[in-house]
Protein backbone atom coordinates (compact mmCIF):
# COMPACT_ATOMS: atom_id res chain seq x y z
CA UNK A 1 0.00 0.00 0.00
CA UNK A 2 0.93 3.67 -1.29
CA UNK A 3 -0.75 6.08 1.34
CA UNK A 4 -2.47 3.52 4.05
CA UNK A 5 0.46 1.61 5.88
CA UNK A 6 -0.52 -0.52 8.78
CA UNK A 7 1.32 -2.90 11.26
CA UNK A 8 -0.11 -5.13 13.92
CA UNK A 9 1.61 -7.02 16.75
CA UNK A 10 0.66 -9.58 19.04
CA UNK A 11 0.36 -13.23 19.72
CA UNK A 12 -2.65 -15.36 20.03
CA UNK A 13 -2.65 -16.13 23.81
CA UNK A 14 -0.29 -12.98 24.67
CA UNK A 15 -1.64 -9.89 26.59
CA UNK A 16 -2.52 -8.22 23.82
CA UNK A 17 -2.79 -7.14 20.06
CA UNK A 18 -1.29 -3.88 19.22
CA UNK A 19 -2.14 -1.85 15.45
CA UNK A 20 -0.87 0.90 13.92
CA UNK A 21 -2.79 2.37 11.31
CA UNK A 22 -0.32 5.64 9.21
CA UNK A 23 -2.54 8.00 6.40
CA UNK A 24 -5.63 8.53 7.54
CA UNK A 25 -6.54 12.34 7.13
CA UNK A 26 -6.67 14.80 9.86
CA UNK A 27 -10.74 15.41 11.06
CA UNK A 28 -12.27 11.99 10.13
CA UNK A 29 -14.98 11.70 12.62
CA UNK A 30 -14.18 7.96 14.68
CA UNK A 31 -15.16 6.43 18.39
CA UNK A 32 -14.48 2.87 19.76
CA UNK A 33 -18.60 2.10 19.23
CA UNK A 34 -17.73 2.43 15.46
CA UNK A 35 -15.03 -0.39 16.00
CA UNK A 36 -16.34 -2.33 18.12
CA UNK A 37 -19.83 -3.16 16.18
CA UNK A 38 -17.29 -4.37 13.23
CA UNK A 39 -15.40 -5.98 15.79
CA UNK A 40 -17.92 -8.20 17.01
CA UNK A 41 -19.60 -9.36 13.57
CA UNK A 42 -16.02 -10.82 13.29
CA UNK A 43 -16.83 -12.70 16.39
CA UNK A 44 -19.34 -14.14 15.02
CA UNK A 45 -20.72 -17.54 13.28
CA UNK A 46 -21.92 -21.09 14.18
CA UNK A 47 -18.81 -23.21 14.20
CA UNK A 48 -16.81 -21.03 16.19
CA UNK A 49 -14.73 -22.55 18.95
CA UNK A 50 -14.48 -21.77 22.71
CA UNK A 51 -12.61 -19.03 22.46
CA UNK A 52 -15.06 -16.79 21.18
CA UNK A 53 -17.28 -17.12 24.35
CA UNK A 54 -14.19 -16.08 26.15
CA UNK A 55 -13.12 -13.22 24.47
CA UNK A 56 -15.38 -9.52 23.60
CA UNK A 57 -13.11 -7.66 21.23
CA UNK A 58 -13.23 -4.09 21.84
CA UNK A 59 -10.30 -1.72 20.26
CA UNK A 60 -8.80 0.78 22.65
CA UNK A 61 -7.60 3.53 20.67
CA UNK A 62 -4.35 5.61 22.53
CA UNK A 63 -3.55 7.65 20.06
CA UNK A 64 -3.81 9.95 16.79
CA UNK A 65 -7.63 10.59 17.91
CA UNK A 66 -8.61 13.78 19.76
CA UNK A 67 -12.25 14.95 20.68
CA UNK A 68 -13.49 12.00 18.43
CA UNK A 69 -11.62 13.21 15.37
CA UNK A 70 -8.15 12.21 13.67
CA UNK A 71 -5.00 14.06 13.79
CA UNK A 72 -3.47 12.91 10.43
CA UNK A 73 -0.85 11.03 13.03
CA UNK A 74 -0.54 7.29 13.30
CA UNK A 75 -3.53 6.00 15.34
CA UNK A 76 -2.64 3.16 17.72
CA UNK A 77 -4.88 0.32 19.25
CA UNK A 78 -5.03 -2.20 21.54
CA UNK A 79 -7.66 -5.11 21.88
CA UNK A 80 -6.97 -7.15 25.28
CA UNK A 81 -6.73 -10.95 25.06
CA UNK A 82 -8.77 -12.77 28.00
CA UNK A 83 -7.38 -15.68 27.57
CA UNK A 84 -4.20 -14.52 28.41
CA UNK A 85 -4.91 -14.80 32.30
CA UNK A 86 -5.18 -18.59 31.79
CA UNK A 87 -1.47 -18.58 29.63
CA UNK A 88 0.34 -16.45 31.97
CA UNK A 89 2.60 -18.82 31.96
CA UNK A 90 3.36 -20.75 28.82
CA UNK A 91 3.07 -17.14 27.08
CA UNK A 92 5.57 -15.36 29.84
CA UNK A 93 7.86 -12.95 27.72
CA UNK A 94 10.50 -13.29 30.61
CA UNK A 95 12.62 -16.85 30.80
CA UNK A 96 10.80 -19.13 32.65
CA UNK A 97 12.20 -22.23 34.84
CA UNK A 98 8.96 -23.82 34.84
CA UNK A 99 9.07 -27.13 32.69
CA UNK A 100 6.59 -26.26 29.31
CA UNK A 101 5.27 -29.32 27.14
CA UNK A 102 6.69 -28.02 23.85
CA UNK A 103 4.49 -28.86 20.85
CA UNK A 104 6.27 -31.01 18.39
CA UNK A 105 3.80 -32.44 15.93
CA UNK A 106 3.01 -29.95 13.05
CA UNK A 107 -0.77 -29.96 11.58
CA UNK A 108 -1.14 -30.73 7.96
CA UNK A 109 -2.47 -28.01 5.84
CA UNK A 110 -1.00 -25.29 8.78
CA UNK A 111 2.02 -23.00 9.16
CA UNK A 112 3.52 -25.04 11.92
CA UNK A 113 6.44 -27.06 9.77
CA UNK A 114 7.08 -24.55 7.31
CA UNK A 115 7.68 -22.27 10.27
CA UNK A 116 9.56 -23.75 12.85
CA UNK A 117 11.88 -24.90 9.90
CA UNK A 118 12.33 -21.51 8.57
CA UNK A 119 12.79 -20.08 12.41
CA UNK A 120 14.64 -22.92 13.76
CA UNK A 121 12.07 -23.78 16.34
CA UNK A 122 12.14 -26.85 18.31
CA UNK A 123 8.72 -25.75 19.86
CA UNK A 124 5.89 -25.24 17.42
CA UNK A 125 4.09 -22.75 19.46
CA UNK A 126 6.51 -19.99 18.66
CA UNK A 127 4.66 -20.81 15.37
CA UNK A 128 1.01 -21.42 15.87
CA UNK A 129 0.93 -18.05 18.11
CA UNK A 130 1.32 -15.86 15.79
CA UNK A 131 0.05 -17.50 12.77
CA UNK A 132 -3.16 -17.86 14.43
CA UNK A 133 -6.25 -16.20 12.90
CA UNK A 134 -6.47 -14.47 16.15
CA UNK A 135 -4.41 -11.51 14.18
CA UNK A 136 -6.85 -10.50 12.51
CA UNK A 137 -9.13 -9.08 15.06
CA UNK A 138 -6.68 -5.98 14.85
CA UNK A 139 -6.93 -6.03 11.03
CA UNK A 140 -10.49 -5.67 11.42
CA UNK A 141 -10.26 -2.22 14.05
CA UNK A 142 -7.33 -0.83 11.29
CA UNK A 143 -9.95 -1.65 8.38
CA UNK A 144 -12.87 0.02 10.50
CA UNK A 145 -11.37 3.45 10.64
CA UNK A 146 -10.81 3.23 6.66
CA UNK A 147 -14.09 1.83 6.27
CA UNK A 148 -15.41 5.12 7.80
CA UNK A 149 -13.29 7.11 5.91
CA UNK A 150 -14.80 5.12 2.72
CA UNK A 151 -18.45 5.41 4.17
CA UNK A 152 -17.80 9.35 4.40
CA UNK A 153 -17.71 9.48 0.71
CA UNK A 154 -20.70 6.96 0.19
CA UNK A 155 -18.56 3.87 -0.50
CA UNK A 156 -19.99 1.03 1.17
CA UNK A 157 -18.64 -2.64 1.15
CA UNK A 158 -20.84 -5.40 2.05
CA UNK A 159 -20.64 -9.31 1.92
CA UNK A 160 -22.55 -12.75 2.32
CA UNK A 161 -21.51 -16.16 2.21
CA UNK A 162 -22.36 -17.93 -0.86
CA UNK A 163 -21.07 -21.44 0.08
CA UNK A 164 -20.33 -24.00 2.88
CA UNK A 165 -18.86 -27.41 2.02
CA UNK A 166 -21.34 -28.73 -1.14
CA UNK A 167 -24.27 -26.52 0.11
CA UNK A 168 -24.02 -23.33 -2.87
CA UNK A 169 -26.21 -20.55 -3.36
CA UNK A 170 -26.83 -19.96 -6.94
CA UNK A 171 -28.68 -16.48 -6.31
CA UNK A 172 -27.48 -12.96 -7.59
CA UNK A 173 -28.09 -10.54 -4.98
CA UNK A 174 -26.82 -7.13 -7.18
CA UNK A 175 -29.74 -5.49 -6.48
CA UNK A 176 -29.27 -5.42 -2.82
CA UNK A 177 -26.98 -2.65 -1.72
CA UNK A 178 -24.28 -3.53 0.54
CA UNK A 179 -26.04 -1.85 3.68
CA UNK A 180 -28.79 -4.39 2.89
CA UNK A 181 -26.53 -7.19 2.46
CA UNK A 182 -25.19 -6.76 5.38
CA UNK A 183 -28.53 -6.40 7.23
CA UNK A 184 -29.78 -9.43 6.11
CA UNK A 185 -26.50 -11.11 6.62
CA UNK A 186 -25.75 -10.36 9.99
CA UNK A 187 -29.19 -12.05 10.82
CA UNK A 188 -27.98 -15.29 9.57
CA UNK A 189 -25.59 -17.69 11.68
CA UNK A 190 -23.72 -18.26 8.51
CA UNK A 191 -23.98 -14.93 6.71
CA UNK A 192 -26.47 -16.64 3.99
CA UNK A 193 -28.87 -14.72 2.42
CA UNK A 194 -31.00 -17.74 1.65
CA UNK A 195 -32.64 -19.35 4.59
CA UNK A 196 -32.83 -22.41 2.74
CA UNK A 197 -29.41 -22.88 1.52
CA UNK A 198 -28.42 -21.36 5.70
CA UNK A 199 -30.03 -24.64 6.55
CA UNK A 200 -27.86 -27.23 4.55
CA UNK A 201 -25.01 -25.45 5.44
CA UNK A 202 -25.14 -25.38 9.25
CA UNK A 203 -26.18 -29.35 8.65
CA UNK A 204 -22.36 -29.40 6.94
CA UNK A 205 -20.73 -27.33 10.27
CA UNK A 206 -22.61 -29.88 12.23
CA UNK A 207 -21.84 -33.17 10.86
CA UNK A 208 -18.13 -31.87 10.40
CA UNK A 209 -18.03 -30.97 13.92
CA UNK A 210 -19.82 -34.16 14.85
CA UNK A 211 -17.23 -36.01 13.10
CA UNK A 212 -13.93 -33.81 14.36
CA UNK A 213 -13.32 -32.50 10.92
CA UNK A 214 -13.83 -29.14 9.54
CA UNK A 215 -15.78 -27.61 6.42
CA UNK A 216 -15.09 -24.72 4.28
CA UNK A 217 -16.74 -22.53 1.99
CA UNK A 218 -16.72 -19.20 -0.21
CA UNK A 219 -18.17 -15.76 0.06
CA UNK A 220 -18.86 -12.57 -1.99
CA UNK A 221 -17.86 -9.07 -1.52
CA UNK A 222 -19.44 -5.98 -3.02
CA UNK A 223 -18.03 -2.32 -3.40
CA UNK A 224 -20.48 0.46 -4.06
CA UNK A 225 -19.74 3.95 -5.11
CA UNK A 226 -16.42 3.29 -6.20
CA UNK A 227 -15.00 6.59 -8.42
CA UNK A 228 -13.49 6.05 -12.25
CA UNK A 229 -9.79 5.48 -12.27
CA UNK A 230 -8.38 4.15 -8.87
CA UNK A 231 -5.51 1.50 -9.58
CA UNK A 232 -3.48 2.04 -12.28
CA UNK A 233 -2.45 -0.10 -15.59
CA UNK A 234 1.08 1.14 -15.85
CA UNK A 235 2.85 -0.81 -13.42
CA UNK A 236 1.83 -4.43 -11.99
CA UNK A 237 1.55 -3.09 -8.29
CA UNK A 238 -0.55 -0.44 -8.97
CA UNK A 239 -3.19 -2.99 -10.28
CA UNK A 240 -5.89 -2.54 -8.06
CA UNK A 241 -7.07 -5.90 -8.53
CA UNK A 242 -3.90 -7.25 -7.82
CA UNK A 243 -4.04 -5.46 -4.75
CA UNK A 244 -7.04 -6.63 -3.36
CA UNK A 245 -6.18 -9.72 -4.40
CA UNK A 246 -3.32 -10.05 -2.41
CA UNK A 247 -5.38 -8.25 0.74
CA UNK A 248 -7.24 -10.87 0.70
CA UNK A 249 -5.22 -13.79 0.63
CA UNK A 250 -3.27 -12.83 3.34
CA UNK A 251 -6.12 -13.91 5.42
CA UNK A 252 -5.75 -17.37 7.13
CA UNK A 253 -7.23 -20.35 4.91
CA UNK A 254 -8.28 -17.92 1.68
CA UNK A 255 -7.22 -19.74 -1.78
CA UNK A 256 -8.42 -18.18 -4.35
CA UNK A 257 -9.81 -14.49 -5.14
CA UNK A 258 -11.94 -13.78 -8.14
CA UNK A 259 -13.10 -10.16 -9.44
CA UNK A 260 -16.54 -10.49 -11.15
CA UNK A 261 -17.22 -13.44 -13.35
CA UNK A 262 -13.20 -14.37 -13.16
CA UNK A 263 -13.75 -17.92 -11.95
CA UNK A 264 -16.25 -18.91 -14.68
CA UNK A 265 -14.77 -16.50 -18.28
CA UNK A 266 -13.14 -19.55 -19.52
CA UNK A 267 -16.27 -20.69 -19.82
CA UNK A 268 -17.63 -18.41 -22.57
CA UNK A 269 -16.59 -16.60 -25.54
CA UNK A 270 -15.19 -12.82 -25.58
CA UNK A 271 -18.56 -11.76 -27.19
CA UNK A 272 -20.33 -13.27 -23.65
CA UNK A 273 -18.22 -12.30 -21.14
CA UNK A 274 -17.00 -8.49 -21.82
CA UNK A 275 -19.17 -5.46 -21.12
CA UNK A 276 -20.58 -3.49 -23.78
CA UNK A 277 -20.54 0.25 -23.54
CA UNK A 278 -22.74 3.01 -23.92
CA UNK A 279 -23.54 6.38 -22.92
CA UNK A 280 -26.63 8.24 -21.22
CA UNK A 281 -24.94 11.68 -19.33
CA UNK A 282 -21.56 9.54 -18.40
CA UNK A 283 -20.11 5.91 -19.63
CA UNK A 284 -22.27 3.04 -18.79
CA UNK A 285 -21.64 -0.94 -18.65
CA UNK A 286 -24.17 -2.86 -20.20
CA UNK A 287 -23.17 -5.75 -18.12
CA UNK A 288 -20.91 -6.39 -14.69
CA UNK A 289 -19.20 -9.43 -15.92
CA UNK A 290 -15.32 -7.57 -15.16
CA UNK A 291 -16.68 -7.13 -11.88
CA UNK A 292 -15.88 -3.25 -12.07
CA UNK A 293 -12.38 -3.10 -12.77
CA UNK A 294 -10.47 -3.01 -15.93
CA UNK A 295 -7.08 -2.85 -17.17
CA UNK A 296 -6.63 -2.57 -13.27
CA UNK A 297 -8.77 0.36 -12.51
CA UNK A 298 -11.68 0.54 -11.18
CA UNK A 299 -14.88 1.76 -13.87
CA UNK A 300 -17.07 3.35 -12.07
CA UNK A 301 -19.40 0.03 -11.40
CA UNK A 302 -19.84 -2.10 -8.44
CA UNK A 303 -16.62 -4.23 -7.80
CA UNK A 304 -17.15 -7.58 -6.90
CA UNK A 305 -15.09 -10.08 -5.32
CA UNK A 306 -15.26 -14.08 -4.42
CA UNK A 307 -12.81 -15.92 -2.52
CA UNK A 308 -12.52 -19.50 -1.34
CA UNK A 309 -11.55 -20.79 1.96
CA UNK A 310 -9.96 -24.13 2.66
CA UNK A 311 -11.11 -26.15 5.71
CA UNK A 312 -9.26 -25.49 9.18
CA UNK A 313 -6.27 -27.62 9.23
CA UNK A 314 -6.67 -28.44 12.80
CA UNK A 315 -8.85 -30.86 13.13
CA UNK A 316 -9.92 -32.74 16.75
CA UNK A 317 -9.56 -35.78 14.80
CA UNK A 318 -5.68 -35.27 13.52
CA UNK A 319 -4.18 -36.26 10.33
CA UNK A 320 -0.83 -38.43 10.30
CA UNK A 321 2.19 -35.98 11.07
CA UNK A 322 5.93 -36.78 12.10
CA UNK A 323 7.41 -35.29 15.56
CA UNK A 324 10.06 -32.64 14.34
CA UNK A 325 12.33 -33.63 17.34
CA UNK A 326 12.51 -37.58 17.35
CA UNK A 327 10.80 -38.07 13.87
CA UNK A 328 8.55 -40.30 14.98
CA UNK A 329 5.23 -41.21 12.43
CA UNK A 330 2.51 -40.09 14.67
CA UNK A 331 -1.01 -38.03 14.61
CA UNK A 332 -0.71 -34.20 14.37
CA UNK A 333 -0.80 -31.80 17.32
CA UNK A 334 -4.66 -31.24 18.89
CA UNK A 335 -5.68 -27.52 19.28
CA UNK A 336 -9.01 -25.59 20.76
CA UNK A 337 -10.26 -24.76 17.27
CA UNK A 338 -13.20 -23.32 15.00
CA UNK A 339 -15.43 -26.02 12.62
CA UNK A 340 -15.67 -23.27 9.96
CA UNK A 341 -15.00 -19.92 10.19
CA UNK A 342 -15.83 -18.80 6.44
CA UNK A 343 -18.60 -16.27 8.08
CA UNK A 344 -15.69 -14.90 10.14
CA UNK A 345 -13.36 -14.42 6.73
CA UNK A 346 -16.11 -12.32 4.64
CA UNK A 347 -15.97 -9.63 7.64
CA UNK A 348 -12.34 -9.58 7.92
CA UNK A 349 -12.40 -9.68 4.06
CA UNK A 350 -14.39 -6.27 4.32
CA UNK A 351 -11.69 -4.46 5.98
CA UNK A 352 -8.97 -5.29 3.62
CA UNK A 353 -10.82 -4.28 1.04
CA UNK A 354 -11.60 -1.41 2.87
CA UNK A 355 -8.16 -0.33 3.31
CA UNK A 356 -6.65 -1.38 -0.52
CA UNK A 357 -9.89 0.66 -1.47
CA UNK A 358 -9.04 3.64 0.77
CA UNK A 359 -5.08 3.46 -0.13
CA UNK A 360 -6.38 3.90 -3.97
CA UNK A 361 -9.06 6.63 -2.94
CA UNK A 362 -5.89 8.78 -0.99
CA UNK A 363 -2.80 7.91 -3.95
CA UNK A 364 -5.71 8.97 -6.61
CA UNK A 365 -7.40 12.22 -5.05
CA UNK A 366 -5.18 12.97 -1.97
CA UNK A 367 -5.31 15.13 0.79
CA UNK A 368 -3.93 15.72 4.14
CA UNK A 369 -7.43 16.55 5.85
CA UNK A 370 -10.59 15.59 5.14
CA UNK A 371 -11.64 18.45 3.87
CA UNK A 372 -8.70 18.58 1.47
CA UNK A 373 -9.25 15.18 0.75
CA UNK A 374 -13.39 16.59 -0.38
CA UNK A 375 -12.56 19.65 -2.27
CA UNK A 376 -9.48 17.39 -4.29
CA UNK A 377 -12.85 14.75 -5.23
CA UNK A 378 -15.38 17.26 -5.90
CA UNK A 379 -12.61 19.35 -8.60
CA UNK A 380 -11.50 15.87 -10.70
CA UNK A 381 -14.31 15.50 -13.50
CA UNK A 382 -13.02 11.74 -13.40
CA UNK A 383 -15.54 11.67 -9.82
Amino acid sequence: MKKIKFLTAGESHGKLLMGILEGIPSNLEIDEAYIHKQLQRRQLGFGRGKRMQIESDYAKIYTGVRLGKTLGSPIGMMIQNKDWENWKNKMSIKSSDLEIKKITLPRPGHADLAGALKYDFDDIRNVIERSSARETAMRVAIGSICRKLLEHFDIYIGSYVSSIYKAKDPNDYSHLSPQEINEQADKSQVRSLNLNIEKEMIEHIANAKEKGDSVGGSFNIVVKGVPYGLGSYVSWDSKLNARLGQAILSINGIKSVSVGDGSNSENKPGSQLHDEIDFDKTFIRLSNNCGGIEGGMSNGQDILLSATMKPIPTLIKPLKSVDITSKEKLLAHKERTDSCSVPAASIIAESMVAMVVCDALLEKFGGDSLEQLENHMQCSAQF
